[in-house]
């Protein structure tokens, strides 16, 4: 039995058509698109955008220098967010809006355990593994509480997590007795800053060892595909020998231990603490880099690496806004316009009529011919 031969300006047309679809289908492509979008935008405005250079820091060490060194530095906290928030999201359906509070709980316990209870410090009082391990231990435990909630007791997760949002920063305040502890071992400061004759900021290698981590455990374990699991049909994975409760406290667990990790970092940067302040507004940059990283909000099936880099977007652009000097107090209007956009452009109506649009070129010469 021979195969008919199609129509040769058929099989011409359809892979131009595929190749188009298989481009905006996949997860990445929006972020790709927003991070060319700005890299050329920015070669436009001014190529020394890019420009890296070496210079002296206030210790007098040589260290690199540069807008592009300052968004994978700057980035590192949010980065470390969004790989747990993506779980969070994946498994729930829901994001967590303590994260921001929740730092600044675990750097206030750092601090504490770094100082001794004391105001100043000039040495830490404490191994600093120490400190940190302890840090990450309690921010686990509020991760657990805010899992808790969600998983066994069926609470939204945004309203679950309000609980800690609002009460976070006043338990953080409370835990060095409403003072500002201030460490000036310069020691302390180096996870935050740079190790001694390594000009490359040191949270960039924090960050990487994370991605490594998380990597590892994706490749090695069943986490993720659980995780999906529970996130697409909770009833079905149940039916298959999961258990949905215990795999969603699992993910709060997890991000609790990479908000630690990034409350560390923060409070390593300057040795000191505002609580007020610290890491604010940080949990609406986390979910919109697991937006712009193509999650699905929703849950189920996710892409860790989407969001890692939707939020190296997200601080190449609030880098971007920096150098031509937007006011700080503007830049949520910014990111209001690219959530607006996410939203539009993810919308299946939009994504509809842009494929017909793609379509309609096609079927036009075709009814010509």
């Amino acid at each position: 039995m021979t195969t008919p031969v199609k129509n040769p300006e058929t099989r011409v047309k359809r892979p131009d058509e595929s190749l188009f679809k298989r481009l905006t289908r996949q997860q990445l492509f929006i972020p790709v698109a927003a991070l060319v979008l700005l890299v050329l935008f920015n070669l436009i405005a001014d190529y020394k955008f890019f420009e890296v250079t070496m210079k002296e820091n206030s210790l007098g060490n040589p260290v690199l220098s540069g807008n592009i060194i300052s968004v994978l530095d700057n980035a590192s906290e949010l980065v470390i967010l969004a790989i747990g928030m993506t779980l969070v999201t994946a498994s729930s359906g829901g994001q967590d809006i303590s994260v921001g509070a929740t730092m600044a709980i675990a750097g206030s316990v750092i601090l504490r355990m770094v100082c001794g209870g004391q105001v100043t410090a000039d040495t830490m009082q404490m191994n600093l593994v120490l400190a940190v391990l302890i840090g990450v231990v309690v921010s686990a435990l509020f991760g657990a509480f805010n899992g808790t909630l969600v998983a066994y007791f069926k609470i939204q997760p945004m309203v679950a997590t309000l609980i800690m949002f609002t009460a976070g920063r006043s338990i953080a305040a409370w835990i060095n007795n409403n003072q500002l502890p201030i460490v000036n071992d310069i020691t302390f400061k180096y996870a935050g800053t740079f190790l001694p004759g390594i000009p490359v900021p040191t949270p960039i290698f924090i960050t990487a060892l994370m991605i490594l981590v998380f990597w590892l455990v994706l490749k090695f374990t069943n986490l993720g595909l659980y995780t999906q699991a529970v996130g697409i049909n909770a009833n079905s994975s149940r039916l298959n020998g999961l258990d949905p409760k215990l795999i969603k406290l699992m993910t709060y667990v997890i991000l609790g231990v990479c908000v630690a990790v990034a409350g560390f970092i923060r409070v390593s940067r300057s040795g000191s603490i505002n609580y007020s302040r610290i890491a604010e507004n940080i949990e609406m940059d986390a979910i919109l880099a697991v937006a712009l990283g193509g999650n699905a909000l929703s849950g189920g099936k996710f892409n860790i690496y989407g969001s890692i880099l939707g939020a190296y977007v997200i601080q190449f652009l609030t880098t971007t806004l920096y150098k031509y000097n937007v006011p700080s107090t503007a830049l949520p209007a910014y990111k209001a316009v690219v959530v607006i956009l996410l939203v539009v452009l993810s919308a299946p109506v939009v994504r509809e009529k842009l494929a017909n649009m793609k379509k309609a070129p096609v079927r036009a010469a075709k009814g010509v011919s």
